[in-house]
């Protein structure tokens, strides 16, 4: 992969996460999908083949779309909370909150990671009444984090129901068609 890019041999089947690259610009790349701008600047429509499949937004995005719902943060929360990427997959009902930590020098993401439950669980406070189910998951660049000294960290993320999957996800696990496949 390239330093710095948005993807690389599996853009088609998979989404590659490296420093600086967010949803929007991976569903573009990726044959079959087509992005749509919300009026109400609440983050995209996701469509395939003709349908809507999802909606992803980051940072402030996610409070717009939010208010579709009649929803305010502050009615539950004491403190805005702002994902590096979101993803409503609307055939789940299921919330992703996608952060992306990529490392190469040592630094403050160790104490992040140990912060999933919490912010899995603030999430959930604000979409309860909907009934969606929350997704916390960190993309982390394996060459950094697939290493002994964060083995304790990594199990904790799972045993608090969080997950984290190394330079990518892939759309299936999404609940999204891939591309490769008629879906």
């Amino acid at each position: 992969m390239i330093k710095d890019g948005i993807g690389g041999a599996n853009t088609r089947t998979g989404l590659q996460f490296e420093a600086k690259t967010d949803l929007q610009q991976l569903f573009t790349a990726i044959p079959g999908y087509e992005l749509r701008e919300t009026a109400d600047n609440a983050g995209y429509e996701v469509w395939f083949a003709g349908k809507l499949l999802a909606h992803c937004f980051k940072k402030r995005e996610f409070y717009r779309f939010l208010k579709r719902y009649q929803i305010n943060w502050q009615d539950h929360l004491s403190k805005r909370l702002e994902p590096d990427n979101g993803l409503f997959v609307i055939v789940r009902d299921t919330l992703f909150i996608i952060e992306v930590k990529y490392q190469k020098v040592e630094g403050s993401v160790d104490e992040k990671l140990q912060t999933c439950d919490f912010k899995r669980k603030q999430y959930t406070k604000l979409v309860h009444t909907l009934g969606w189910r929350v997704e916390y998951v960190y993309v982390l660049n394996a060459e950094w984090f697939d290493k002994p000294k964060y083995h304790d960290t990594l199990d904790y993320i799972h045993s608090v129901g969080c997950h984290y999957l190394f330079d990518q996800i892939p759309l299936k696990w999404l609940g999204l068609p891939d591309g490769t496949t008629e879906d």
